[in-house]
């Protein structure tokens, strides 16, 4: 494998490590109405949202736009590198997270089911590439009904 490829690898590895062991530390599309989209395994603060650091949200707000961008939805080659822009995201959010308690919680319960999501996405198969684009695209669109 080249040495970017390695790279990307292993920064994604590291993201899950964190994920998993450690934690995080100390423009929509006119065709989504956000406000229906319930993300399950996700609660409000009783009937507020939850509190984001700002890099979080800058983070999630990054691959909407890299989700609203993407136009090779016909070439399952394109999938995979949309999978791998999007994971460098994905990675720098729980680099700087700096949530703590419940809110960090919720924001592992948005996040988490994300890594099935990048697989679909290079998966080989479009018809599979296709379905989870759609629900990486509703996931992130959810994000402002549960954070601020």
């Amino acid at each position: 494998m080249n040495k970017k490829i390695m790279k990307k690898i292993t920064v994604f590895s590291i993201s899950l490590m964190l994920l998993f062991l450690v934690g995080c530390n100390s423009n929509k599309k006119k065709e989504i109405d956000v406000s229906s989209i319930k993300i399950e395994g996700i609660s409000l603060n009783s009937t507020k949202l939850w509190q984001a650091n700002l890099e979080t949200t800058d983070g999630v707000k990054k691959m909407q736009r890299i989700m609203h961008s993407f136009s090779d939805k016909e070439n399952v080659v394109a999938y995979a590198s949309l999978k791998e822009e999007l994971e460098v995201e994905f990675t720098i959010i729980f680099q700087k997270c700096t949530m703590k308690g419940e809110a960090h919680n919720q924001l592992h319960n948005f996040l988490k089911p994300m890594i099935a999501i990048f697989k679909g996405l290079e998966s080989g198969n479009l018809k599979s590439c296709k379905v989870n684009f759609k629900t990486m695209e509703n996931r992130l669109a959810g994000y402002t009904n549960y954070f601020e």
